[in-house]
């Protein structure tokens, strides 16, 4: 009988260390090689040097959140960028902390133990799917809302597209696929386009005056390299450009005198940041990557389209100052043409 007592007594110990190492297992959060941060913290970070937001909200027993913590925010160049550029803010759905967001205190008012907290109602919108990854401005203004569990692949593009302001001039869907295409595809375009240096343009337009595209660009700005791949290397565009204009590449960043209409350009600092004197006059000292600058055959500006562009929004733009048209229309008058004639007819 007491070996009986002993052996009952030993299998109630073990049964509850099986169970305690359960609930651990459950509740322990997985590392990761991005620091994360609560929201309180954030925000008080965000006052002294604004970053945009990504906010991972998932639950203790979801076994994909645990994955994406182990796989996509445990790769090295994911979490640098991430812990560099953006505040990472790690909620669970269903904590029973009261959370001040934005002015307003949220609490979970639920008594079980997977009882979802206010908080992830608001973020979510209330359709609780977990892990939910959000993307949001310095201001916190909502960019994206990416829910199930993204890889590095599916990762990359979104952090782009909020960090380099994208969103502001294209839908999401639409970037993603020329960012794909600029990064993964490896296919040669059919009709090669033709880049010139600016003493290059500047000696060729001398000769056979052409209108100039300037691309302003830097070596670290992905947007750059997407429109640079994709929205300039588009069939749509290829062909009009190398007829039309001469189209430039300014690195930002370059260390090389140039002399324009005259006027002497360097990159020395002294106007205070890291780019080009030429770069910050031709933007008038607002630099936004990237940033195209239209001259006319007499270099003189025409416009400055700041921030990326898809390669059916910069088509029109071409022709409108290709054609010649703004001399007799306005932007607004051929624009909406422009789109009558590209929709279909209607019956």
């Amino acid at each position: 009988m007491r070996f009986l007592r002993n052996y009952i007594l030993c299998l109630i110990v073990s049964l509850n260390s099986v169970l305690l190492s359960a609930q651990h297992t459950v509740s322990e959060e997985p590392p990761s090689l991005v620091k994360w941060l609560t929201f309180k913290e954030a925000f008080e970070l965000n006052k002294k040097q604004p970053k945009p937001f990504i906010i991972d909200v998932y639950t203790g027993w979801c076994g994909w959140c645990k994955h994406m913590m182990k796989t996509t925010y445990s790769t090295p160049d994911i979490a640098n960028y991430i812990n560099t550029w953006f505040y990472p803010v790690k909620f669970d759905a269903e904590s029973k902390d009261t959370i001040e967001y934005l002015g307003t205190k949220y609490f979970n008012p639920g008594t079980t133990a997977k009882s979802t907290h206010q908080l992830a109602v608001k973020l979510l919108g209330g359709q609780l799917m977990y892990p939910s990854t959000i993307f949001a401005n310095y201001s916190v203004n909502f960019v994206l809302n990416s829910q199930g569990y993204l890889d590095t692949k599916k990762l990359e593009p979104i952090l782009v597209y909020t960090l380099e302001n994208i969103f502001r001039t294209a839908p999401y869907e639409e970037f993603k696929k020329h960012f794909e295409k600029a990064f993964y595809d490896t296919t040669k375009a059919k009709t090669e386009l033709k880049w010139y240096s600016l003493n290059e343009a500047l000696r060729l337009n001398k000769k056979q005056p052409r209108k100039l595209l300037i691309d302003i660009y830097t070596n670290w700005c992905n947007g750059c390299r997407v429109m640079n791949k994709t929205t300039f290397s588009d069939s749509l565009n290829v062909d009009y450009l190398n007829k039309n204009f001469y189209l430039v590449d300014l690195n930002a960043e370059s260390k090389d005198t140039i002399t324009f209409n005259g006027t002497v350009y360097m990159n020395n600092g002294s106007n205070g940041t890291p780019f080009h004197q030429l770069a910050m006059a031709l933007v008038k000292n607002s630099l936004a990557l990237p940033s195209l600058v239209v001259m006319d055959e007499s270099l003189q500006g025409l416009d400055l389209v700041t921030q990326y562009v898809s390669p059916a929004t910069l088509d029109p733009v071409l022709r409108f100052y290709g054609s010649n048209a703004y001399k007799t229309e306005k932007w607004d008058d051929y624009s909406k043409k422009y789109k009558e004639k590209k929709s279909p007819a209607k019956k």
